[in-house]
């Protein structure tokens, strides 16, 4: 059964429940790695540059293939490929925990990538479809509180399943969860469909392309600090594909997988800008800050992981209110003070000494950026897709989500330059990246007072 644009589900609570065990799976597996990358290196002799791959190979399709998702779930039905993208993500999971070499693990990283980029988008197009008024902003500040604390209880759960099963296990842990979601959807979600236009493979292919190649130029510097002809080659290569993926996205129109269209919006602009900046941050500080952690102040897996609590702990107090707060005073101030709120934290980490204690060392900074991505998370969500039609629900927010991913997966790039170092080096490195942490925040505030709505 097709459900019909605007009117509530049959089953809210259970298709809630769905999208969120769904979509729960790429958050957590987009955090969990980064505790166990020194144990990663460890086992298969890792140096930085396969470390950041571990992360980017699954950031990488995922990026660039939320677009295409998206896309692909407005064509051939919501629920569908929620289900099929939950699916893949499982067997990706479960060739992870067994991969026998870093080759074969950072395959099946790319595979969970794929299948997160075909669940997410669709996950959220899902309650745009299936909810409406105040019940619409209540879901999407629940699926955005719980994906933001999923994506934070990641480290933690991860650094005590690699302590007491070693880091692949972290891997199993997909699989029940998975499970449960494709038998919710499959028996309750209703499906839904905007369109029959044909599927961008030629918009898919240059983007994943350019990407790509972006992502090895910067990794490549980040690590060696020299701009060499390697990197030249894969920045000019990048940007050449870029070029071509907009040109070959301005021909097909309302038939790309990104229509430019929705560009002609000041807001959808804006809070692009804004998604990129903010998740950029974000990303690089989930990845850094466990490292450092573990690698300068002798922390175990779990203690790490544990140093990141403050962050779920309170998303999950605030952000479910601050979406109910956004339908009724518009998103402009939430995502204006929310990400200045985030650069002050950035700015307290700045300070941050991995051989001092944790509470006067990390807990004030932690709890200052949860407290200001809080403000943020659900009001950006709500945001996006009041900004477009309900036919381009998927298309926006696989493009949204395509954007915070890029800002980690390029952060993590960058992040070479950091867990290239030891000792005072890597301390100085991560104090230099928070106060980058912080400027990156100020501008997505900025970005939001300009362009949205007063």
């Amino acid at each position: 059964m097709t459900a019909a644009p605007g009117r509530d589900a049959a089953h809210p609570r259970l298709t809630l429940f769905a999208t969120i065990l769904a979509s729960s799976l790429a958050f957590i597996d987009g955090s969990v790695v980064n505790v166990a990358l020194p144990s990663i290196a460890q086992d298969f002799g890792a140096g930085a540059t396969d470390l950041q791959w571990t992360i980017n190979a699954y950031l990488l399709p995922l990026s660039a293939l939320l677009l295409m998702g998206g896309a692909a779930g407005d064509h051939f039905g919501r629920r569908r490929l929620l289900i099929g993208g939950t699916a893949l993500f499982t067997l990706a999971s479960v060739c992870c925990a067994l991969a026998p070499t870093l080759a074969m693990l950072l395959a099946a990283r790319a595979a969970q990538g794929i299948g997160a980029a075909l669940l997410m988008p669709n996950s959220l197009a899902i309650l745009g479809n299936a909810f409406s008024g105040e019940a619409r902003g209540r879901a999407i500040g629940t699926w955005a509180a719980v994906g933001a604390i999923a994506g934070a209880v990641g480290p933690p759960l991860g650094g005590w399943l690699i302590e007491t099963a070693g880091w692949r296990a972290i891997f199993f842990l997909n699989v029940p969860v998975a499970l449960g979601a494709m038998i919710v959807a499959w028996r309750y979600v209703e499906e839904s469909a905007a369109g029959e236009q044909p599927l961008d493979w030629g918009g898919a292919i240059l983007a994943t392309a350019a990407l790509g190649a972006l992502t090895w130029a910067l990794t490549l510097w980040s690590v060696h600090h020299v701009a060499d002809q390697a990197v030249w080659s894969g920045l000019l290569g990048g940007l050449t594909l870029l070029g071509s993926f907009l040109a070959l996205e301005h021909r097909r129109g309302e038939r790309a997988m990104m229509p430019l269209a929705l560009f002609g919006a000041r807001a959808f602009v804006g809070l692009t800008l804004l998604t990129f900046l903010l998740y950029g941050a974000l990303g690089g500080l989930l990845v850094m800050l466990p490292y450092l952690l573990i690698v300068a102040g002798g922390y175990s897996p779990l203690h790490a992981g544990m140093a990141l609590l403050p962050l779920p702990a309170v998303l999950g107090v605030a952000s479910r209110l601050m979406g109910m707060v956004t339908e009724r005073v518009g998103p402009r101030w939430p995502l204006t003070i929310g990400p200045a709120v985030t650069g002050v934290g950035f700015i307290v980490l700045t300070r941050v000494d991995p051989a001092a204690s944790y509470w006067s060392s990390v807990l004030p900074g932690m709890v200052v950026i949860a407290l200001g991505m809080a403000g943020a998370v659900a009001p950006l969500t709500t945001a996006v897709l009041s900004s477009v039609d309900r036919q381009h629900t998927g298309t926006a927010s696989g493009f949204n989500s395509a954007i915070a991913r890029t800002g980690g997966m390029i952060a993590t790039a960058l992040a070479g330059s950091v867990i290239a170092l030891a000792g005072a080096d890597l301390v100085a490195a991560f104090q230099t990246a928070a106060w980058i942490g912080a400027a990156l925040s100020a501008v997505s505030a900025l970005a939001a007072f300009v362009s949205l709505a007063r």
